[in-house]
């Protein structure tokens, strides 16, 4: 197989114009390959074998943009080798790049999260601001980009909503509940007003020096009250975005509100989250099935 990878390297460095980084990991990739298969004739490999090869990738620690690269360059390396007529069939044609392998980040339990929620401390105005934001982030399932752009008049407490601008400049609308609704009441009373030192400040978080919150602040609090809760989790302000999908999900949301709600333009995104939807059918099953 040697000899054709360094074939199909010139096709691609004279025919195709790629750059010698390029074809070298194209390369890289085919040579790993062949090393899976000792002394096997490229025409004898099936597309069970090439299936084999990724998972073992999968099982060998590599990320699932890794695996899918390597898929690319095994799906060229057949093409050309099909289109130059030193093979009828090509075993890697139906083989799709494995998106259903990405891994989800660790999901707060709902004792981490109600550990996490009552970390702030309310006497003070920097401890109501910091659970209005974490309240409204597991409420809402929104990304810190968006929480912190949330400006005062984005915010309609009567229908209990918040507006927010999210990918692409697509705007959407999502409900925050009652206790986030409660929360920031009391921030907006008694800890808004001491942060903003009376200027007129649009965004709805403010920094001790009556600033908009930034990025890094929220990290930075977030990560001391992660330490605070001792939780064994990997958190980052984006964990508890997943963990508002996964916790809706678990109680019966179906997956299109779940999307809606998470501003995700394209519900193949969402679908990082079936595994929960298969437990829950599972489980469905076992116990209103006649037969179970």
């Amino acid at each position: 197989m040697d000899a054709l990878i360094q074939e199909f390297s010139e096709y691609l460095r004279i025919e195709k114009r790629h750059s010698p980084h390029t074809v070298a990991g194209y390369c890289r990739d085919l040579r790993r390959f062949a090393r899976a298969f000792p002394g096997i004739e490229i025409s004898a490999l099936t597309t069970a074998q090439i299936r084999g090869f990724l998972l073992l990738l999968r099982d060998d620690g590599l990320s699932p943009s890794s695996i899918a690269r390597s898929l690319s360059s095994i799906k060229s390396f057949f093409r050309y080798l099909c289109e130059d007529k030193q093979l009828k069939e090509n075993p890697a044609e139906i083989l799709e790049t494995p998106r259903r392998w990405r891994k989800l980040p660790d999901v707060l339990s709902l004792a981490d999260v109600d550990s996490l929620l009552r970390c702030p401390d309310l006497k003070t105005p920097l401890g109501l601001r910091n659970q209005a934001m974490l309240e409204v982030l597991y409420a809402t399932g929104m990304r810190v980009s968006e929480l912190i752009s949330v400006k005062g008049h984005n915010l309609d407490l009567i229908t209990g909503s918040l507006r927010t601008m999210g990918k692409g400049s697509k705007e959407r609308i999502v409900p925050i509940g009652m206790v986030a609704r409660r929360v920031l009441e009391d921030y907006l009373l008694n800890s808004r007003p001491v942060l903003a030192k009376g200027q007129k400040v649009e965004a709805l978080f403010l920094t001790r020096r009556g600033k908009a919150m930034t990025r890094q602040g929220f990290w930075k609090l977030l990560k001391g009250y992660v330490q605070q809760s001792n939780i064994k989790a990997t958190v980052s302000p984006h964990t508890l975005r997943h963990a508002f999908a996964t916790h809706l999900l678990e109680r019966g949301a179906d997956l299109r509100s779940v999307q809606q709600m998470l501003g995700h333009a394209d519900i193949s995104t969402t679908q990082i989250y079936t595994h929960i939807l298969e437990k829950r059918m599972l489980e469905v099953h076992d116990q209103f099935h006649p037969r179970h």
